[in-house]
């Protein structure tokens, strides 16, 4: 092949601007990478949570839950409350752990747990609730919650947050849960799989509480909605229990005044 270069003409240097321009273009950004090292929490909190996929039947089930008969509730009664128990509030989390234990008696299979090819029931529930600390997620124990009254159980939770919150929390406050609830609609989340905390059978994931319209008899109404999910081990929890569980709980907290408090809110809440 011919190239003709006959019409080709030298460029010559290139002009001082453009060489000052090529001088003063950016230098290419250097990426670092820094490694550093999980701490002992981290690695152990990782190694869970991979057994928990790889050793359990894992499936997840959903429901949505009407607020507004709680959202009433407290309303009327968290001053009186927040008043008489020395500052501690009437928060989500005590209707929620209620109905939880109310529903976990109801269906044991999910208060229990697999030690090989054995079934371990468990007939008290000791409730593994998630909170955030400076060294990430941890899973603190409100014991024998069946037992607890409402200001029982928020002057525990409020316990286990100021001591994760302040970096206190040990092995025996996160040891020996029956059942976890995890909440992530305190940072938004409107719907997630939570995962199982092993050795346990099933948590309880809480979500955001979102407006929006659902029919009521017939007509559309505007009410406070959240989605609940239970994640469980079919291994141990047939379809029909975890279900029933989930219904349970929705009924529970759909029903505060007659299944949470016994038509009494006032000796409910200690006032």
């Amino acid at each position: 092949c011919h190239i003709d270069t006959d019409g080709v003409k030298p460029s010559g240097s290139a002009p001082a601007v453009e060489v000052a321009k090529v001088a003063e273009a950016p230098k290419a950004e250097v990426k670092a990478e820094a490694p550093k090292a999980l701490s002992m929490l981290r690695r152990k909190v990782a190694e869970r949570l991979v057994a928990a996929k790889n050793e359990t039947a894992m499936l997840t089930t959903f429901n949505e839950v009407n607020m507004t008969p709680i959202n009433t509730l407290r309303n009327e009664y968290k001053d009186a409350f927040k008043a008489k128990h020395g500052g501690i509030g009437l928060g989500y989390m005590s209707f929620f752990t209620k109905a939880v234990t109310r529903a976990l008696q109801m269906y044991p299979d999910v208060n229990s747990m697999m030690d090989g090819d054995h079934k371990i029931a468990f007939d008290f529930c000791d409730i593994s609730i998630a909170v955030s600390g400076p060294k990430g997620l941890m899973v603190p124990v409100v014991r024998n919650a069946e037992n607890l009254t409402f200001r029982g159980v928020e002057a525990d939770i409020k316990r286990l947050a100021i001591k994760a919150r302040d970096g206190q929390i040990t092995v025996d406050d996160m040891t020996g849960g029956t059942f976890t609830i995890t909440n992530g609609g305190v940072f938004g989340s409107m719907l997630s799989t939570p995962i199982i905390n092993p050795p346990q059978s099933g948590i309880l994931g809480m979500h955001n509480i979102i407006e929006r319209p659902i029919a009521v008899n017939g007509k559309v109404e505007i009410h406070p909605m959240m989605y609940v999910a239970l994640s469980y081990d079919h291994r141990i929890i047939d379809g029909r229990e975890s279900v029933g569980f989930l219904v349970a709980v929705k009924e529970a907290l759909e029903n505060p005044l007659e299944l949470l408090c016994d038509n009494n809110p006032k000796k409910a809440f200690e006032l």
